[in-house]
């Protein structure tokens, strides 16, 4: 195993707010996992994709391994990496706890770098939010 790890993240809600799933593509471990998170809006979904893929890492890795990882986070949301990457200031409150949660999962890691890419190279971790929605929505749980 190398010491890259490239992921992709996704987030979305069928309506905004409305129900929310997020999609984490671990693109070098070969892992996908999709969920379904509740009522949220498109942002907050997108957030919570990339807090859950940091975390996930640092479960797959080991807590004492994480730290000889550079971690690549592929998001098609422009507006977030541009937070992250400190581009644009976070005036809601609750995209600053998530900024805050983000901020303290890097430390974890050896470096963290925050990538916007085209919607059409997110497809496995789109399909994993659209996966999860529809599951819930066969439940008869969404709308």
């Amino acid at each position: 195993m190398q010491n890259f790890i490239k992921i992709f993240t996704d987030g979305g809600s069928r309506g905004n707010p409305g129900p929310a799933g997020i999609g984490v593509y671990v693109e070098t471990l070969e892992k996908k996992y999709g969920e379904y998170i509740g009522e949220a809006t498109n942002n907050v979904a997108e957030y919570s994709a990339l807090i859950y893929g940091l975390k996930k890492l640092k479960q797959l890795l080991g807590k004492d391994k994480t730290k000889q990882y550079e971690i690549e986070c592929n998001l098609d949301s422009e507006l977030i990496v541009k937070q992250m990457n400190h581009e644009y200031k976070i005036k809601d409150e609750n995209v600053q706890k998530n900024f805050i949660e983000i901020w303290n999962l890097m430390l974890d890691f050896k470096n963290v770098i925050f990538k916007h890419i085209p919607r059409e190279e997110n497809k496995v971790a789109d399909a994993l939010v659209n996966e999860a929605l529809d599951a819930k929505e066969k439940q008869g749980n969404l709308l």
